[in-house]
């Protein structure tokens, strides 16, 4: 089954260029993308804050200057996840009591994204905290999945997604730790990127709760946790990771009929529920008869069960910033150099898969876009198969890629139907670390077979 589309409005790139070859103007451009907002985003609510003032003066300062060569995305209207600091707007976390804390300044990859031409139109909505795969908050309400108004767009940069699919903005920039832009990809039927970790700076992505006070700086990004783009297209969302990584990036461009690729459908911990297992086998299928050589299984895959229970642990410790779990015992350092001993581990391990296999292909999640609730996901339970299971072991799909630091993109590959509902499937491609953009173009790659 296809997987649906919602809009037909032109993504980031070609945008960008029909403004340079001056079928639009960037006035133009980010006037048409506030009217979709204020258009669509009524049912959606996937707006959080929006900067429209701001936007339109910075259309007006742009075509005043022109195009210059290092602005890709010239003139091109985006939002991007509220907790990104953008200058004179609010950063939340999605509580109430930070509705006032105003950013004096860009976080650095708003920096980067403006001097690459972009204007923000405005920031995309979060759960509070960043802790869950819905995207709701007593700030600024519950983002609806565009495709089915009952459903969550997934988390936490769910706003970010349910944007970009509807096609309110041409592309977004969320983050990641537990899958919060490849779970919103896949719900959402967009193509999202897991940056290596390190790769895109997260400096001006701080909780209010500590930058509100004096002093505060982050000096470092947390373990884990990465930002990465979403968008409509696979070119986009090369040129947002290159406009976002602070390192050039290696490309091999080797041909997907050239790859090894390992496709995997179940993990240990999580059974994976038939609408997504159907499109997945039939995406695998797909390339199969197309001549490209996979393989099932591997001897050579790091222990997924022994690996996960140790993201959990190093997730948690950096979600909470160190403070004791439920059980009220609080992390050692011992404990600490554990976790990074095993990530280690993890690492080399994958590092001698990825002398045999060029990548692996996986589901994002177990399910497809879950129903609403008022409890989080990883805090109730999910429907697989008609039992329910304990949400929290969804993330073994998340981990898979985020405990080895390692770049996955998803791409949209069909449909499936979940609880009722004809909802749209995505896929990881996970590479070597540092291998981004070859991920992102052997998704494309995938792309080009399973939709032609």
């Amino acid at each position: 089954m296809a997987y649906p589309q919602l809009t037909e409005e032109p993504g980031a790139l070609a945008t960008a260029t029909a403004i340079r070859e001056g079928r639009l103007s960037v006035a133009e451009a980010v006037d048409a993308a506030i009217v979709r907002l204020e258009h669509l985003d009524g049912s959606i609510d996937a707006l959080a804050v929006p900067n429209f003032e701001a936007a339109y003066a910075a259309a007006r300062a742009l075509d005043a200057a022109g195009p210059q060569p290092d602005q890709p995305l010239f003139g091109v209207p985006m939002t991007i996840k509220e907790s990104f600091d953008v200058a004179g707007l609010p950063t939340t976390f999605g509580h109430a009591e930070y509705r006032d804390h105003i950013a004096a300044k860009d976080a650095e990859l708003v920096r980067r994204l403006k001097a690459a031409g972009a204007v923000i139109v405005g920031k995309t909505n979060v759960p509070t905290d960043l802790t869950d795969w819905q995207s709701f908050n007593p700030v600024y309400g519950r983002t609806c999945n565009p495709h089915d108004p009952a459903r969550s767009p997934g988390g936490s940069s769910g706003g970010s997604a349910a944007a970009v699919a509807s096609g309110m903005s041409a592309c977004d920039y969320g983050t990641d730790i537990g899958g919060s832009v490849r779970v919103p990809a896949h719900f959402c039927g967009v193509w999202g990127h897991k940056a290596t970790w390190g790769l895109v700076s997260k400096r001006g992505h701080d909780s209010p709760a500590y930058a509100r006070r004096e002093g505060f700086l982050a000096a470092h990004d947390s373990a884990l946790s990465v930002a990465g783009p979403l968008a409509r297209n696979a070119a986009d969302l090369a040129i947002l990771t290159e406009i976002g990584g602070e390192m050039p990036l290696r490309r091999k461009a080797k041909p997907l009929a050239e790859c090894r690729l390992l496709a995997l459908t179940d993990l240990p911990g999580s059974p994976l529920d038939d609408s997504v297992r159907t499109p997945t086998e039939a995406a695998y299928d797909t390339l199969a008869r197309a001549g490209i050589t996979i393989d099932r299984a591997s001897d050579l895959l790091p222990d997924q069960a022994q690996h996960y229970r140790s993201y959990l642990k190093m997730m948690n410790i950096v979600m909470s910033n160190g403070a004791p779990a439920p059980d009220g015992q609080r992390a050692t350092a011992t404990d600490w150099f554990a976790l990074l001993n095993a990530q280690a581990v993890c690492m080399a391990q994958w590092e001698t898969l990825f002398a045999t296999y060029d990548f692996v292909l996986v589901p994002p999640a177990p399910v497809l876009a879950v129903p609403h609730s008022d409890q989080a996901v990883f805090r109730g339970t999910l429907s697989i198969n008609g039992a329910e299971e304990p949400g929290g072991k969804a993330l073994v799909y998340a981990g898979i890629a985020t405990f080895p630091n390692l770049p996955a993109t998803v791409l949209p590959i069909g449909a499936g139907t979940y609880l009722g509902s004809a909802l749209p499937c995505g896929m990881q491609v996970i590479g070597p670390r540092w291998a981004d953009l070859d991920c992102i173009a052997a998704a494309d790659a995938i792309a080009n077979i399973l939709h032609r």
